[in-house]
């Protein structure tokens, strides 16, 4: 997915003031007056994550997810670009597309996925340290092994639809312990899918639209601990609760949120939310909303930038088991390493 932001800066009456414009599909361009900065939530950026070996760089980052051994996948799309137009690529990408670092020491520990992918989107990690991932271009889900092996694909490879069988760029995936997941058929459906462990569909939820249950590009899909999921209502601008049946319990929506593409829950409870600023970017939109567990806003780190700690087109969080968070940022093309500094 390429973000693509053109902005002239101007000063009045102690702020700064930027025109915009997004492409994640066409966006438009917006001026809005930014705000004094919020509260400081405590994360820091850990410089130097990851090691790369030499000559080596990281690409369009779309996903990140952390398994229970504190490795870091990173879904990483090489120069593979969103174009704009309708039509995407659906040549494999020759490169691997999983890249697997420590998260303690940032070393890479392995990679794979080359010649598979098209246009790889969401990645997760399940209980059992499955990895989960969606391909947009190529309409599918897929479930591996730790190590990529290949053990579960759903939809039809290329072939787009609204029936049972097929996607429509999936956006996110989530597995519940017992092995069924959901999925956001988000950019071409604006539903969520429920399906058996072995892949057999069980029952969806969602149409087009701003009300309760209703989606404009539900772009991710985690799960908390009790079970409940939260699907990121993006073009919404907000966070859709629902119980594991599909019933819709509530949403988080807010002027904290403009944009949001993904959610990842912290020890303490709080949750985090990819915010890429959408039709607006101002000065510390560009970042993680940190909200509570009743979806009180506590504050956001990260802003719009290219320094250690800042990011172009936050894309995707996810928490390891020692509480570090870890951010992909699409075309900032890295994934940084965050943990709380307790006050």
């Amino acid at each position: 997915m390429s973000f693509r932001r053109h902005w002239v800066p101007r000063h009045a009456a102690g702020y700064l003031i930027l025109g915009v414009m997004v492409v994640d599909g066409p966006r438009h361009p917006t001026v809005l007056e930014a705000k004094p900065r919020v509260a400081d939530t405590g994360y820091r950026v850990v410089h130097g994550w990851p090691v790369l070996p030499e000559s080596e760089m990281l690409g369009i980052t779309s996903a990140v997810a952390v398994d229970s051994h504190n490795h870091v996948f990173v879904l990483d799309r090489r120069e593979r670009v969103w174009p704009n137009s309708d039509t995407l690529d659906t040549a494999p990408i020759d490169s691997a597309t999983v890249r697997v670092f420590d998260g303690p020491t940032g070393v890479r520990l392995a990679e794979w996925g080359a010649g598979t992918f098209a246009m790889p989107h969401g990645i997760t990690i399940d209980a059992s340290d499955h990895v989960w991932l969606t391909d947009v271009a190529l309409h599918q889900v897929y479930k591996y092994s730790h190590d990529g092996k290949l053990l579960l694909a759903v939809g039809v490879r290329g072939v787009p639809g609204e029936d049972t069988v097929h996607f429509n760029r999936p956006s996110g995936v989530v597995a519940a312990p017992d092995g069924s997941f959901f999925v956001s058929d988000g950019y071409g459906n604006n539903r969520v899918m429920a399906f058996a462990p072995d892949g057999r569909f069980l029952f969806q939820w969602g149409t087009k639209g701003s009300g309760p249950g209703q989606f404009d590009l539900p772009h991710g899909i985690a799960r908390d601990p009790a079970g409940r999921l939260y699907v990121s209502d993006r073009s919404n601008g907000r966070v859709q609760i629902f119980d594991a049946g599909g019933r819709y319990l509530k949403e988080w929506k807010s002027p904290a949120l403009a944009s949001p593409n993904n959610v990842a829950f912290a020890p303490d409870g709080n949750a985090l939310v990819v915010d890429d600023g959408g039709k607006v970017l101002i000065p510390d939109r560009s970042g993680i909303a940190v909200l509570g567990p009743d979806g009180s806003f506590i504050g956001r780190f990260g802003r719009f930038g290219n320094y250690d700690g800042q990011f172009v087109a936050v894309h995707s969080v996810a928490v390891g088991p020692d509480g570090a968070v870890y951010v992909a940022d699409a075309d900032g093309k890295r994934v940084q390493k965050f943990v709380r500094v307790q006050h």
